[in-house]
């Protein structure tokens, strides 16, 4: 592209000239993009829930809408930063990839302190953008069990929102590995695939415990709402089945000389 006197100078501007290759490379630029996708998750996703209570959507239209809603917002994250920071997004992801090989403790621990801090921005931005009335009507969003009582139909607890946790989480890690992390995968395709299948996930689980998959979903609206119920599932159910899905695919699946 021909210069002119318009042009912003990025090449002078570029932060490679103010600080080291190396921390921008291995910790400040993938820091970043570990900040910027939980956040997308969180300010699309429960702010879609949000948004269907205003449009008064039916049970039926809201799940769709919310699916869809979290399923775009980390395949889009995972499609423009996942070549930075590997696109975790999600501390049961990052503690998979380490429980595989796949990342340090030192910078996994930094992933997940980024993706929590995300989350809390963004529900601290849907606090601000949505009405309290909004906000108590659909727990800000913050995902939550189906309790005795709540639907004659389907009655979930802890001990099953744990399962379903877990299990959930587990496809969403398995896919991960499956086209993001196995080289042999069809690597090309992983955001769609990572996407879609956090919409197949909600599709199901939504109505069960919210189908979060990743505690950082539930930590930040839960933290600025102030709703701390069940909060444990959100990280003991995310965490064993992402575990279980690592030690499947890197020590299973994946041949020892196709690991790296």
């Amino acid at each position: 592209m021909a210069g002119n006197d318009m042009m912003v100078p990025a090449r002078q501007l570029n932060a490679e000239n103010f600080l080291p290759a190396d921390l921008l490379e291995q910790w400040i630029r993938p820091l970043i993009a570990e900040f910027i996708g939980p956040f997308a998750l969180v300010f699309i996703g429960a702010g879609s829930i949000m948004l269907a209570y205003t449009q008064g959507f039916s049970d039926g239209g809201t799940l769709v809408m919310v699916a869809l809603a979290h399923g775009l917002a980390i395949g889009l994250m995972v499609a423009g930063a996942g070549h930075i920071s590997g696109g975790h997004y999600n501390p049961a992801v990052t503690i998979s990839l380490w429980l595989g090989g796949r990342i340090g403790a030192m910078k996994a621990a930094g992933y997940i302190i980024a993706q929590l801090a995300g989350a809390v921005v963004a529900a601290l931005f849907l606090r601000y953008v949505f009405p309290a009335a909004v906000r108590d009507a659909t727990d800000f969003g913050v995902p939550t069990l189906l309790h005795a009582g709540a639907n004659p139909h389907i009655i979930v607890g802890r001990a099953h929102g744990l399962v379903i946790e877990a299990i959930l989480t587990f496809f969403l890690v398995f896919v991960i590995h499956g086209t993001a992390v196995d080289k042999r995968g069809f690597n090309a395709i992983a955001p769609l695939a990572i996407g879609l299948t956090i919409t197949m996930d909600i599709l199901m689980g939504g109505p069960l415990t919210g189908a979060a998959m990743n505690p950082s979903r539930e930590f930040g609206p839960a933290l600025v709402h102030g709703e701390w119920s069940d909060w444990w599932v959100y990280w003991v159910g995310p965490i064993v089945g992402g575990a279980v899905a690592s030690i499947v695919h890197n020590y299973i699946f994946i041949p020892r000389g196709a690991a790296e």
